[in-house]
């Protein structure tokens, strides 16, 4: 039977307690035999059974919260795992961005501690956001989404609905909700030019200023349905021409001075076609 912590606990203190008063008595009046001695030696017991138990319910209580920590973490790795299950039969789904969710999970998370995000806590929240960046394509329309050739204008406004799709998905997660930014507004821009919301500059959550560097770098070196892979070198040009209009200036800056640190520590190829071409 598997007894809550608070039972076990309180179960286990008062086993304690009553073995101590018990044999505790015995002790003191075999070996003292004056008042003030035994007077002396109840205080001490006294004492002792404060300290004991007091250590006693320390290990008990630390025992029962890291077992409860334990539990917790097991939860998010199950939920963890049900969430790149999810992604996955996207990318199977949609076969030209196969890999394309772990390559740039991958990327961002080297990007963010270049960038200086050294903080666990926030490096999962941007993880989790990175892997979930594109869940609102899930409702747009297949014919959209893999259709050859530019979109018509009602296909595109269609496609702009995507990050608010994930805002109502993600919100009714709750642990997953502080990772809202990136699926939310990674394809804002910072002249204000982009979608959903219009934001401009700072006003971007730095998440999604980041990884919208890393989503337009990957989606451009990289074969699609409506385009070839372009050359390593091109891409690089288009996010230093981009800078300052789609792009945080300071955010470009830092991706292609560590632009091979990042491949590197993110176990990242030289996929594209055309990757011979050199780089920044």
């Amino acid at each position: 039977m598997d007894m809550k912590p608070q039972y076990r606990i309180s179960l286990t203190y008062l086993c304690v307690g009553v073995l101590w008063v018990f044999f505790s008595d015995q002790w003191v009046d075999s070996l003292f035999e004056s008042k003030e001695a035994l007077m002396l030696a109840q205080n001490i017991k006294g004492w002792l059974f404060i300290v004991v138990t007091a250590g006693l319910l320390f290990l008990l209580v630390r025992q029962a919260v890291l077992a409860n920590e334990s539990k917790h973490q097991q939860l998010l790795d199950s939920y963890d795992e049900t969430i790149r299950g999810w992604i996955h039969v996207m990318d199977v789904r949609h076969k030209e961005t196969r890999d394309h969710t772990v390559r740039v999970t991958r990327v961002m998370l080297e990007f963010a501690r270049c960038y200086g995000i050294t903080d666990d806590v926030e490096l999962q929240r941007i993880e989790r956001g990175a892997i979930l960046h594109d869940i609102g394509k899930i409702g747009i329309p297949d014919q959209v989404l893999t259709k050859p050739g530019r979109l018509n204008e009602e296909e595109m406004a269609l496609i702009r609905q995507h990050p608010k799709i994930a805002a109502d998905i993600l919100q009714r997660v709750h642990f997953l909700r502080p990772s809202m930014d990136i699926p939310l507004y990674h394809h804002e821009h910072w002249n204000g030019q982009g979608y959903p919301y219009n934001l401009s500059g700072q006003r971007i959550p730095v998440a999604a200023r980041l990884f919208a560097i890393v989503d337009t770098w990957d989606a451009l070196s990289h074969d699609r349905v409506y385009k070839q892979a372009w050359s390593e070198q091109r891409v690089l040009e288009y996010l230093s021409e981009q800078s300052g209009t789609q792009f945080d200036p300071e955010m470009v800056e830092v991706f292609q001075t560590y632009y091979q640190t990042i491949k590197q520590r993110a176990r990242v190829g030289d996929d594209s076609p055309e990757s011979s071409d050199t780089t920044a």
